[in-house]
């Protein structure tokens, strides 16, 4: 592109390409001034809007944790009516096949002609009762902690283990000194010593282990009582 301009006789040649480009500076740095000049000001009738403050963790009570935890008297009073609703079931169960065993006219032969099915019936029967116990158990000691029910309901569970512990050690300490066992007349069981030896660690570990997690669940559904109310005030 060539330009000439009047009292001149000399030509000066520009390309298009540098023209183009300083227009485009020209541009930018007039955007930049405009820019420049630009203020933000609040309106005097509307409050600045701060954004909220992060949500503190709540803070709890010291006198409230005092009440939390491992209450040994909610457990004791709990492991008591456990031991008594027990007692109670064991009876009215006895009572009940006692009745239907008159009814239905089933004798001690009948029995010793399965001993497996009997066993069976009687042991899956004993250990639901006391585990139906030690949920009531349980419940009583969370209703009466209010605060960790499930941690009721294990003291429950333990007092029961440990009290049973030092009731087999006494019992053996007895028997090892005036032969206590020799004297009861146990039943002939047509099984074999592996099967009934077995079919009682069998027993046994169904027996603590559910207890164990009726004892807890019980406990959490006494804990579930104060909760409610709690909601409502």
């Amino acid at each position: 592109m060539s330009q000439q301009y009047p009292g001149d006789t000399a030509t000066i040649t520009t390309s298009a390409g540098d023209a183009s480009t300083q227009k485009y500076e020209e541009a930018r740095a007039a955007a930049s001034r405009a820019m420049s000049t630009i203020s933000i000001k609040p309106d005097p009738d509307q409050p600045l809007r701060t954004p909220p403050p992060p949500a503190a963790e709540a803070e709890v009570d010291p006198e409230l944790l005092s009440y939390r935890g491992f209450k040994f008297g909610a457990a004791f009073f709990g492991w008591l009516v456990a031991i008594s609703m027990s007692v109670l079931l064991m009876a009215a169960v006895a009572a009940a096949a006692f009745g239907t065993a008159e009814i239905l006219d089933y004798t001690t032969s009948d029995a010793k002609a399965q001993p497996g099915a009997a066993l069976l019936t009687a042991a899956g029967v004993t250990v639901f009762m006391l585990a139906v116990a030690f949920y009531t158990g349980g419940y009583v000691a969370g209703r009466l902690a209010r605060f960790d029910g499930g941690r009721q309901g294990f003291g429950v569970w333990m007092i029961a283990l440990l009290l049973s512990v030092v009731a087999g050690g006494a019992g053996w300490v007895l028997d090892s000194q005036y032969a206590l066992v020799d004297d009861i007349n146990r039943p002939d069981v047509a099984l074999a010593d592996n099967t009934l030896l077995l079919g009682s660690i069998g027993a046994a570990a169904a027996l603590l282990l559910l207890t164990l997690l009726f004892a807890i669940v019980g406990g959490k559904a006494g804990r579930r009582y104060h909760d409610r109310i709690d909601e409502l005030l």
